[in-house]
């Protein structure tokens, strides 16, 4: 099959997702019912325990355009996205969380959207929680005052960090769980960092797009429900994720000033975090940031 034939590359990434990855499929094969695009999908399974390589084995002998990459141990996300992309015919790239439904027509509208907009580079999407209320899915890079504003400030309720717009805008970063754009951009960025096992890989990835000038946008006409966390075992896995992530996207990009700046005020979150803990006897709390506290 020839590159130029594909418009577009679904690409797919599931871990111990079986039932909410089928999902997302479903709602894949229902949106593009009756398009005009040619596309493909490109199903990455990381060594999935739940018997998800089998059922997916059989669901892509009944879909032509269903591809299946069965990894033997799990690459994390970024590692298995870039491999995917080495094997996609698509001319375009539509980044999709295992855990994320398509509605209506939305992979359409972002498709239009893309090609009719040549100075966007990469596109995000408006993500929705399962009771259809705004999720926060566009953001500006992680600047220490960002940072401060996130960890103490409640950041997200007064818009100091993430939000969901209600219009099309240009933005630093967009949620990773939906993402377009060329898969000529995708490689000359230099593809998702593999250095990042899980959380901050979409930041990592449009901080350099933005280096070389590649603007990155806000769609906010296409919508997608998105269930977050899907393949992480608690709230406790995330946290030490992100709080591990910001420490690697500080490193490599920023000052040691900086990071010197970065780590004082993640071991502050984790000692409030820890006394309030032991004040109203959360055990959550006090095993999260106890943790958290000693990766910093």
């Amino acid at each position: 099959m020839p590159v130029t034939s594909i418009d577009l590359s679904i690409i797919i990434i599931s871990y111990n997702t079986k039932q909410i990855t089928l999902n997302c499929l479903e709602t894949i094969y229902q949106s593009l019912k009756n398009t005009a695009l040619t596309f493909e999908i490109l199903l990455v399974d990381n060594a999935s325990k739940d018997g998800s390589q089998e059922i997916f084995k059989n669901l892509a002998s009944k879909h032509r355009n269903l591809r299946l990459i069965l990894n033997q141990k799990n690459l994390g996300f970024a590692r298995a996205n870039n491999y995917a992309v080495e094997s996609a015919y698509g001319t375009h790239l539509l980044f999709l969380n295992s855990d994320v439904e398509v509605l209506n027509n939305a992979i359409e509208k972002m498709f239009s959207f893309y090609k009719q907009t040549p100075h966007a580079h990469f596109v995000g999407a408006k993500l929705l929680n399962k009771d259809m209320t705004p999720q926060y899915s566009a953001a500006p890079f992680y600047t220490l005052p960002v940072v401060f504003g996130a960890l103490f400030l409640r950041g997200d309720y007064w818009g100091l960090t993430r939000s969901s717009p209600n219009k099309t805008q240009k933005v630093d970063w967009v949620s990773g769980a939906c993402i377009m754009t060329k898969k000529e951009y995708f490689v000359q960025v230099g593809g998702f960092d593999e250095g990042i096992f899980m959380y901050m890989d979409e930041v990592d990835l449009l901080y350099r797009a933005r280096q070389i000038e590649m603007r990155s946008y806000f769609y906010h006409d296409a919508h997608f429900i998105h269930l977050g966390s899907a393949s992480s075992k608690g709230k406790t896995y995330p946290i030490l994720q992100v709080y591990q992530g910001l420490l690697y996207f500080y490193k490599k990009h920023y000052s040691y000033p900086a990071l010197i700046s970065l780590r004082i005020m993640l071991q502050l979150k984790a000692l409030i975090s820890i006394i309030i803990g032991y004040i109203i006897n959360n055990n959550y709390l006090k095993r999260t940031y106890e943790e958290a506290y000693k990766m910093v």
